[in-house]
């Protein structure tokens, strides 16, 4: 499918002159509802001018969020959610998240059309409506002493609703007869996801489109998610007319994707909340995991991610596991191409060798490449901080001195100035980019789809990656979900 011909301009808007936002006096009540006027800045005309495409074309409109950049258009019209998929050249049974920006929006999605009813029986669960205008919210209802309709939103996600929306968590929900949801959204299936992204001009742009919006990452299919306004322009130039810039995002890996309509819960794509974090809740005690770290083809995917190659740069990833040691100068060498470029990412405990020349072992052929189980290494422009390992490579300590103090917002990759000598040649026109990341697990996810473009950028042929503990949270889950999906 091939896209039209956009001019794709980048219009900055700073969150803090957009406007106003004016919430009800309780504090549990603006989930439901709250209001926002319009500033007079020019930060709040580009707001603006990106909401009314949203409710008059058919082209998607780039937006930031707190995890990723998204990729909106309005949720209920076929051709705008057709541009999305046209723009990204994206497969069509791959499903889209839709982004709400209060409760009451999202229960005008689950209403039947046409339904006044309190009532509604979808898909074996029966749900009740809150009227509107009593003041009643969904915390009220969840602590009303024996109730047991609460909502047309099922109960199943109320506790978590309250615990962590807004924010990096998306639910799977029954998609009603006669849906508002246009069918490109819901890929043919009955359900569909949703999310309150926590960021303050995403809450507004949706608000002033006055529609949800499906919004996926905004880059091209396949390719390393956006977290800042330019690698949008990089992958979708041309493609969409508009792209909003509020900076890089906050957390960096895409949302958590839950299903609690199946027996028992199951987390189909980890995220910003973890699995500890969700078995703190009512209903969520034996959540499991959904999920596989690798592309499940033959599958009718119920979340964005599951079926499909994601994540991917050009050059191929190489990840290591937690705990490997860094490639050697052969396994640098075997995996050089036509560029002769390599690049590396480091993230705890890889560490750079001061030297100005690194020697092989023995010859470089792509069948020993490995020496990570012989009793001797090579040296080479990487090692191994021994301070936080044991003898077989394990992982026993986190290092008193992590390899590298750069946020990712300062870090970048650098040309390490190095002759590679093997046993019969010097080899020196072999060139390695470093890009370290540092040790701390907000950084990693922060910077590591910046670290793969950059590195795509450079011409490498092959990326290395210091992989990280899945065990340590959520974040590092996640960020080893998507780098085993970009390896595969």
């Amino acid at each position: 499918m091939q896209a039209s011909i956009h001019t794709t301009r980048v219009l900055p808007v700073d969150t803090s002159r957009i406007g106003d936002f004016m919430f009800a006096s309780k504090a549990s009540n603006w989930l439901d509802e709250w209001q926002f006027s319009l500033a007079d800045s020019k930060d709040a005309r580009n707001l603006a001018e990106a909401a009314k495409l949203l409710k008059t074309s058919n082209t998607p409109v780039a937006f930031p969020t707190e995890t990723v950049y998204g990729l909106g258009a309005d949720a209920s019209r076929s051709e705008a959610v057709q541009g999305i998929y046209q723009a990204k050249q994206r497969p069509s049974d791959n499903p889209l998240i839709v982004h709400i920006c209060s409760l009451s929006q999202l229960r005008g999605i689950l209403r039947p059309t046409g339904t006044a009813s309190h009532h509604a029986f979808q898909n074996g669960h029966q749900f009740a409506e809150i009227p509107s205008g009593t003041g009643t919210t969904i915390t009220d209802r969840i602590n009303e002493p024996g109730h047991d309709l609460a909502d047309l939103i099922p109960s199943i996600y109320h506790p978590l609703i309250t615990k962590f929306w807004p924010g990096p968590l998306t639910i799977i929900l029954p998609n009603p007869p006669d849906s508002t949801l246009a069918p490109e959204v819901t890929a043919g299936l009955n359900t569909f996801g949703a999310r309150m992204p926590d960021h303050p001009l995403a809450l507004a742009l949706i608000k002033l489109a006055g529609v949800p919006l499906a919004a996926p990452s905004a880059n091209a299919s396949t390719k390393p998610s956006p977290t800042a306004a330019e690698h949008v322009k990089e992958d979708l130039d041309g493609r969409i007319d508009v792209i909003l810039d509020a900076g890089p995002c906050s957390v960096g890996v895409e949302s958590t994707v839950v299903d609690g309509l199946s027996k028992p819960p199951a987390i189909l794509r980890p995220g910003g909340i973890s699995i500890e974090q969700l078995r703190q809740c009512k209903g969520w005690e034996d959540v499991v995991v959904g999920y596989k770290d690798a592309p499940e083809h033959g599958t009718k995917p119920k979340a964005p991610g599951m079926k499909y190659r994601h994540y991917s740069p050009k050059a191929k990833v190489v990840l290591y596991e937690a705990g490997s040691w860094p490639p050697s100068t052969e396994e640098l060498l075997v995996r050089r191409g036509g560029s002769g470029t390599v690049g590396v990412i480091r993230t705890k405990n890889w560490m750079v060798n001061n030297l100005d020349e690194v020697h092989s072992n023995r010859p470089v052929n792509a069948d020993n490449h490995d020496l990570s189980t012989h009793g001797f290494r090579s040296t080479s422009p990487l090692k191994l901080n021994q301070a936080a390992y044991g003898p077989h490579g394990s992982n026993t300590t986190h290092p008193s001195v992590p390899p590298t103090q750069m946020k990712p917002s300062d870090a970048e990759a650098r040309l390490l100035g190095l002759k590679i000598r093997t046993t019969s040649e010097i080899t020196d026109n072999t060139s390695v980019w470093d890009f370290p990341l540092g040790p701390d697990i907000s950084d990693i996810a922060r910077g590591i789809f910046s670290a793969l473009r950059e590195l795509d950028r450079k011409g490498v042929d092959t990326i290395f990656v210091e992989g990280i503990s899945d065990t340590e949270g959520d974040l590092a889950a996640a960020v080893m979900n998507r780098l085993r999906k970009a390896a595969v």
